[in-house]
Formats: C-alpha cells, structure tokens, sequence
C-alpha cells in the first residue's frame, strides 16, 4: 500500500487499542471521575486525563498522589473496570470514527493487520467481541503477552518489536497507528514509523516530532491512500 508523505510499500499495520480504534479512554475517564465520586474523593475531574496512556510510573505517581492505602486504590480500580465492562455490554462502546472503514479497506488491500495493547487480555477480548472486529487481525498481543514474555510495557519498545516478528516483515514495511504520546514514544523506540489519530489528549511537541504523521480520525488518513 502506497501512502502519501511515505516512501516505503506498506505491508503490515499494528494498531494500538484504547483510545484508537475504540472509545474506551473516553469510557475509562467517566468511570474515573463517577468511582472517585462515588467514594467522595474530591478529586477534579481533569486530573484522571493524566491516565490516558500513561505509562507505569506516571499511574503509580497518580494513585500515590489520591490514595491513602493500596486498598482504596485498588477499589477504586475494580469499581472504574467493572463500570466499562458494563458500559460495553449496554453498548455504550464504539469503534472511533473511520476505523471501520479503514479496517474493510486494509483487509482488501491484503495487508498484514495485529492489535499491540497494554489492556489486559480479558479486556482486549470483550472489546473485540463487542465491537465486531475481532476477526480483520491476525494476531494481537495484550498485558498478558507483556507479562509471559518479561518485556516492559510501553513506551519501551518491547510489545512492537514483538509484534513486527510476529508479523514476519521488515520493520520498514510496518506501520503503527497510535492515540497517545506513550505509544507515539514507544513505536518511535522500535524504530517503526508511526501515524497518530488523537483521542482525548492533543499532540505535544514530542509527538510532533515522533509520528510521521498527525490525523484528525482514520477517514482522514484514508485520504493519504
């Protein structure tokens, strides 16, 4: 696949998940701020923006900063997951704009397509199932794969590179989609070219640099091809 702005033939796509090819950033920011209401945490409702794709260290600073005891941030965690799973069986989860569409025009353009996600593997599945979309990739690689294989979690490189040897291509004939700076980060670290579609946090500086491209939803993107 040709792009414009791209030299190389495209062959493979790895997408991230949250926040990129489903709203749940948007869903997980709502469960943020109803959980911490709900146990009266008074915390501004701003503040959980700070999770979207965030890595390790910036979610253990979050939670040291808000919770007194390890207890009360893990309640607040499982209440936050518990309201997603139930907002994505209500139907409340969607696919972002244009990614059907994308998806229908890489899978006939015969590309190579697999989902690198630092969600936990239960999760990954459930949005799959409930979007309808589980069946355009050929493989994905989840939180469990990150934990099986002793690999760091992103913006290390780790999931990418495992995903381009899964994948079978040379890295220049791969291309990563992202929503956040973390991922933007950790595809730049693997030396993949990345586009990024932004979901609820606009492009830094950073960003700017990192991707190869900037666009507004992935109809935007398909007018690149």
């Amino acid at each position: 696949m040709q792009v414009k702005g791209i030299n190389d033939d495209i062959q493979g796509i790895i997408f991230d998940m949250d926040g990129l090819l489903v709203n749940s950033e948007e869903l997980y920011w709502k469960a943020n701020i109803q959980a911490a209401e709900e146990e009266k945490l008074g915390t501004p409702r701003d503040a959980y923006l700070k999770l979207t794709g965030a890595t390790v260290k910036e979610m253990q600073d979050f939670y040291h900063k808000y919770f007194k005891t390890d207890a009360d941030r893990d309640r607040f965690i499982k209440r936050t997951d518990d309201l997603v799973w139930q907002w994505t069986d209500e139907g409340k989860l969607k696919l972002r704009p244009g990614v059907q569409e994308a998806l229908d025009e890489f899978k006939n353009r015969g590309l190579k397509m697999a989902i690198a996600s630092s969600n936990y593997e239960d999760v990954l599945q459930h949005f799959l199932w409930a979007t309808g979309i589980r069946n355009y990739f050929d493989f994905h690689l989840s939180y469990l794969d990150v934990q099986k294989g002793h690999i760091k979690a992103k913006p290390a490189p780790d999931i990418y590179l495992a995903a381009t040897k899964k994948m079978n291509l040379a890295k220049e004939n791969i291309l990563v989609f992202e929503d956040s700076s973390t991922g933007v980060q950790a595809a730049k670290n693997a030396v993949l070219k990345c586009v990024m579609v932004p979901d609820l946090m606009a492009p830094t500086d950073q960003d700017k640099q990192n991707a190869i491209m900037i666009c507004q939803n992935f109809f935007d993107f398909l007018k690149k091809i």
